[in-house]
């Protein structure tokens, strides 16, 4: 899905050919993007680790711009309920909700630090973040083990301080510490730790639940039983 050359608006086939008849090697990541004139959030091909071109939907509006995005939900209008094997090579759409995929999450964040950002809004318009320090993604030996460093702050709260050093975990391969399937209980793939205090890929339901923890769950926001509107966890080197 995350191929060279989709685009959808005029500029975003002006980069494309450019890297194609070229041969050029690129911004490594969407800061790079920023500052060799490309304002305009979107689509763009980088090059993070000198090896294969990625395509990555880079944030040019929000804190100063440059940010990788790499989940985004806000409709419902995609599944996130899917194995490994999917959350490994990712899943979506361009122009609609996506994964970018575990394997270019890791590829990204393997050299260098990064500062994670959680973009988060609720079913009143609501909207609030939480950022962290040396976000990082191991590879696929180490199940996509989630690391940072600190919580830096924000006005959501922070919720993904139990899911710190946490393996990846699909309905396909538990690998948290708990009794029942995480993923397979609350239908999406995540670093669950029995099980979540945050959840983000879970089933797309509105607002307040009856059941606790079902749902895109970011408990220091709206608790453990509203599901929230829309999500995006997006990446920018640290400065």
């Amino acid at each position: 899905m995350f191929t060279l050359c989709q685009y959808q608006l005029i500029f975003f086939h002006y980069a494309c050919f450019y890297d194609f008849f070229h041969s050029y090697s690129g911004p490594k990541n969407c800061v790079e993007v920023l500052k060799s004139g490309f304002r305009l959030s979107g689509w763009y091909t980088i090059y993070p680790d000198e090896g294969a071109p990625m395509s990555v939907l880079c944030d040019m509006d929000t804190d100063g711009g440059g940010w990788i995005v790499f989940q985004r939900r806000r409709d419902g209008s995609l599944d996130f309920y899917r194995d490994w094997d999917s959350y490994k090579s990712g899943f979506g759409s361009q122009l609609g909700e996506f994964w970018l995929g575990n394997e270019n999450i890791h590829r990204l964040t393997a050299e260098g630090s990064f500062t994670l950002r959680v973009d988060l809004e609720d079913f009143d318009g609501t909207s609030k973040f939480a950022t962290y320090r040396d976000f990082l993604i191991e590879d696929e030996s180490k199940k996509y083990t989630l690391r940072y460093s600190s919580f830096i702050g924000g006005t959501a709260g922070d919720s993904l301080h139990v899911h710190k050093n946490q393996p990846f975990s699909t309905k396909d391969q538990k690998n948290e510490n708990s009794d029942i399937n995480c993923a397979d209980t609350y239908r999406g793939g995540w670093w669950f730790e029995d099980c979540h205090y945050a959840h983000l890929n879970g089933e797309y339901l509105v607002g307040d639940q009856k059941v606790r923890s079902r749902g895109n769950i970011w408990h220091s926001f709206r608790g453990s039983s509203y599901s929230l509107k829309s999500s995006q966890m997006k990446i920018r080197p640290e400065i």
